[in-house]
């Protein structure tokens, strides 16, 4: 029995995501990492280079024919990235936004690809870390259902599990994430920021916040956030949290209305 043939997968744009998504799919044999386009024939160089395998290929070059093309662009360059395709019947066609639906690939649908969008949930701050341990991370998936049949292999080839999303919530779903990680980091920075206002060295304000931080988030995702909750908003202590309003104002206005507006969020999760 001839074996069947590995699929061929060209990638266009090589930022962090890029560049570890390629990584991850070349060194996992589920595909061949073919073609590798961005902003310049310098930075596709870097990033084949990172990833291992691919061909850099010149902008507005045109690219051979692949079975797959990952768009791993900015969001408000998918749908400029997608209309350029060359696109062939039966081609996928995918993209890792979380903000925004397969929707943004049309073009692609209406010349005869199946399109979807595959979103890792994580941080890609570090590729080369992410690419090492990847197994285990959560990917929400939506699009038409051919694609996703062809992407399912790949996806779990390379670890990832994958959860199905509803196309309409993609914004919804994607501010979670947002609060998960990006707001988590603003809400950390306001804490470091204060015990430095109040004459604490940098190192040992990291060292006051981490138990705090991690103790705290392992709570959370154990016992819900109603039961992790603790502190004065908690406990009914409304003198406190006054208290402390005005003196964050009085410091830092900004962090003064970061503050007021967490301990309103907070008031309603502690009714509840």
């Amino acid at each position: 029995m001839t074996p069947p043939a590995v699929l061929t997968l060209n990638l266009i744009g090589g930022g962090q995501l890029g560049r570890a998504m390629g990584r991850l799919f070349a060194s996992s044999g589920a595909c061949i990492v073919q073609d590798v386009q961005t902003r310049s024939l310098a930075s596709a160089a870097a990033a084949v280079a990172f990833i291992g395998a691919g061909r850099a290929v010149a902008p507005q070059a045109p690219l051979r024919r692949a079975d797959i093309v990952l768009l791993a662009v900015a969001d408000d360059q998918i749908e400029a990235a997608c209309a350029s395709l060359a696109v062939a019947a039966g081609m996928v066609v995918f993209h890792c936004s979380g903000a925004s639906s397969s929707a943004l690939l049309a073009a692609a649908a209406a010349a005869g690809a199946y399109t979807a969008s595959v979103h890792p949930v994580r941080s890609f701050a570090d590729p080369a870390r992410v690419a090492a341990d990847f197994d285990g991370t959560f990917c929400g998936v939506e699009g038409d259902a051919r694609a996703l049949a062809v992407l399912a292999p790949l996806l779990a080839a390379i670890g990832a599990r994958s959860v199905p999303i509803d196309a309409a919530a993609k914004t919804v779903y994607h501010a979670a994430s947002v609060f998960a990680a990006n707001y988590l980091v603003t809400v950390i920075d306001a804490a470091l920021r204060a015990y430095r206002a109040a004459g604490i060295d940098d190192a040992v304000a990291r060292q006051l916040a981490a138990p705090l931080a991690t103790q705290t988030l392992d709570n959370v995702l154990r016992l819900g956030a109603r039961a992790a909750l603790s502190g004065p908003i908690a406990r009914g202590d409304l003198a406190t949290v006054e208290r402390q309003q005005r003196a964050l104002e009085q410091w830092d206005p900004a962090t003064g209305a970061l503050y007021r507006a967490l301990a309103i969020a907070t008031t309603e999760l502690a009714q509840r």
